[in-house]
């Protein structure tokens, strides 16, 4: 990547083209919520771009689809914008990367960028980059279901969740998924984990309602 191209400039939205295999929908409630933001305040993430491989002074666009789409709905002639001078494998891993912090993939073509980087890469290698696992990636790479049977697995795809804790606070967080009880449908040591938390979380909300009731 050049970094010298990673000031901010502000695009003519006609000059900025959606990457084709951009795997990231936003549902219509958050992407109202986008518009609204951006209607109020006027601020956002600038996109992140590269020149376009195909149209002479166009820029493709890796992050930010949706801010594009909101800006030309509300009338905007230019977006704020970083250009970076990355290749084709580069926007790939940043595509499935980037792209994942928000929104919902399509799992199609998820499959097919992940794929496309499998050719290049081992799933070892790409499992440090992409936030899968080595072994989800096998799975998705492997998978055959038609593209129209994929959105009904969804729960294929796993959610990343980070939070920041003290030391104490990893402690008791350990201390509790160590005693919850375990699930039997589950094989790694991160599923039942997964499933531990949920667990968890469940009972938490069901003494929640319990109280309202009681209180009601």
């Amino acid at each position: 990547m050049n970094a010298t191209k990673s000031k901010v400039r502000h695009i003519p939205l006609t000059k900025l083209i959606p990457h084709p295999d951009n795997p990231n929908r936003m549902s219509r409630a958050a992407f109202g919520k986008l518009m609204r933001h951006i209607n109020r305040t006027g601020q956002y993430e600038p996109l992140i771009v590269r020149p376009h491989p195909e149209r002479e002074g166009g820029y493709q666009i890796i992050n930010g689809h949706h801010r594009h789409a909101a800006l030309e709905k509300l009338s905007y002639d230019k977006a704020q914008a970083v250009v970076w001078d990355v290749d084709d494998e580069q926007t790939d891993l940043l595509l499935s990367t980037l792209n994942r912090l928000g929104g919902r993939d399509m799992l199609d073509k998820k499959l097919a960028l992940l794929r496309r980087l499998n050719r290049r890469m081992t799933t070892r290698q790409l499992a440090k980059l992409v936030p899968q696992t080595r072994g989800q990636l096998e799975r998705l790479i492997a998978r055959k279901a038609p593209a129209r049977t994929l959105a009904k697995n969804a729960e294929a795809f796993a959610t990343p969740l980070v939070f920041f804790v003290s030391k104490d606070q990893q402690r008791t967080i350990e201390t509790a998924l160590s005693e919850a009880p375990a699930a039997e449908d589950v094989t790694t040591r991160a599923a039942r984990r997964a499933a531990a938390l949920a667990n968890i979380a469940t009972q938490s909300i069901q003494r929640e309602e319990a109280r309202g009731k009681e209180a009601s």
